[in-house]
């Protein structure tokens, strides 16, 4: 599709309905993505499991995203936006409605599958969508807009799950949840804009990924989304169970360290969206990876009290939240009309990325300790960080 006939398309478009509806939708399938882990503590003492068992909730859904996403890119792009991100929502509301009522892990983890697989729709068809609306000239910022809205969640939802589950119990928490998501499936239905492009409707599904992998800026940027990502969600998963033990908190007030963190990843995801357009983004990828992973190893590490540890934790996690909204962003640039398949490239990296993340920083709380989960976050930042600069040539912004 041309850019002409993009522009035309977006003035039939209510550009406040469009972002409203398309942030409610982000919003409420990321809340319930990473609720989880501010709930891990209280999920393992009504189930009678172990922090580290309960963690595993977090790969469940983490391995269901990365399965989802690799199938929605071509999806999207071959029979439209909405219907796929349509049937996302629905799924991940019977998810979380069923959570809230599930009497053991075995079902939880079933349900969590369920919501991963929901939940995965939702980036590679808001980056679709939102590419076939706004100009070129304006889509590195859009792009980095919606994955500000991903993380917005944790500056706002997860903190606000943590204080509610210590008010009325980490059931409560996902009936709420799933109120919100019936809301954005109801208003989606009416407003989620309409493709008006002709499509072939033929699912060219390996066609389409060979193509982009054939190109290097694909295959370097899908090893280092991995690497980094991987310490990402090491940090994000246990970031409040650390907290929780490490310093004898309560649930509800580590809804405020949350806030602080959360706050920080919007900040590094809205910065992403200027840093994606710069001639030197490589280097500014491998600097905030390197010193967040850095932040994320003092925190686990070592004991310097509960706010320099909120400090150092809030600093990782921004820094490490600048790189994926960058490399998203930068698919659009290469790949052409399967932006959609772009993206959920570079999410399949991510949610990779969560499931190795979540399952071996669980693995290593369980033989190691919270200092294992450090170790092993410095030296994957650390990784991602020297393959930046060897494969900057390849990543370069392009300008064809």
């Amino acid at each position: 599709m041309t850019t002409q006939t993009a522009q035309a398309e977006s003035k039939e478009v209510n550009k406040a309905w469009f972002y409203f509806v398309l942030s409610l939708a982000i919003l409420s399938t990321q809340t319930a993505i990473v609720m989880v882990p501010a709930l891990l503590v209280e999920i393992a003492t009504d189930l009678e499991v172990s922090v580290a068992i309960s963690g595993q909730l977090n790969t469940a859904s983490f391995a269901a995203l990365a399965v989802s996403i690799v199938a929605v890119g071509p999806l999207a792009d071959s029979f439209g936006r909405r219907p796929v991100a349509l049937a996302g929502v629905l799924m991940v509301l019977v998810s979380v409605l069923g959570s809230a009522f599930a009497p053991n892990m075995e079902v939880f983890l079933a349900l969590r599958v369920l919501g991963g697989l929901g939940g995965g729709t939702i980036p590679p068809t808001s980056v679709g969508v939102v590419s076939d609306v706004i100009s070129p000239a304006r889509r590195a910022q859009a792009v980095g807009g919606i994955m500000g809205t991903v993380v917005l969640t944790s500056a706002i939802a997860v903190p606000l799950v943590a204080l509610f589950a210590d008010l009325w119990g980490w059931r409560f928490t996902f009936v709420l949840a799933s109120i919100l998501l019936a809301t954005a499936l109801l208003l989606s239905w009416f407003w989620y804009p309409r493709d008006s492009r002709e499509r072939s409707r033929d699912l060219v599904f390996f066609a389409r990924y060979w193509s982009l992998l054939s190109m290097g800026f694909f295959r370097v940027a899908l090893t280092v989304i991995v690497t980094q990502r991987l310490a990402y969600w090491g940090l994000i998963s246990f970031l409040a169970a650390y907290l929780i033990q490490a310093y004898d908190l309560s649930v509800g007030f580590v809804a405020l360290p949350l806030l602080i963190a959360g706050a920080a990843q919007v900040i590094g995801s809205y910065a992403a969206g200027f840093v994606a357009t710069k001639s030197y983004r490589v280097a500014l990828m491998a600097v905030t990876t390197a010193v967040g992973g850095a932040c994320v190893f003092l925190f686990f590490a070592f004991d310097f009290g509960l706010w320099p540890a909120v400090a150092l934790g809030t600093a990782g996690s921004g820094l490490l939240s600048v790189l994926a909204p960058v490399m998203v962003a930068a698919t659009t640039e290469y790949s052409g009309e399967s932006k959609a398949t772009g993206a959920s490239t570079i999410g399949v990296g991510n949610f990779v990325g969560g499931v190795l993340g979540a399952g071996l920083a669980g693995a290593l709380l369980a033989i190691v300790g919270y200092e294992g989960i450090g170790y092993l976050c410095l030296a994957l930042t650390t990784g991602s960080a020297v393959l930046l600069a060897v494969f900057a040539r390849q990543l370069r912004v392009n300008t064809g």
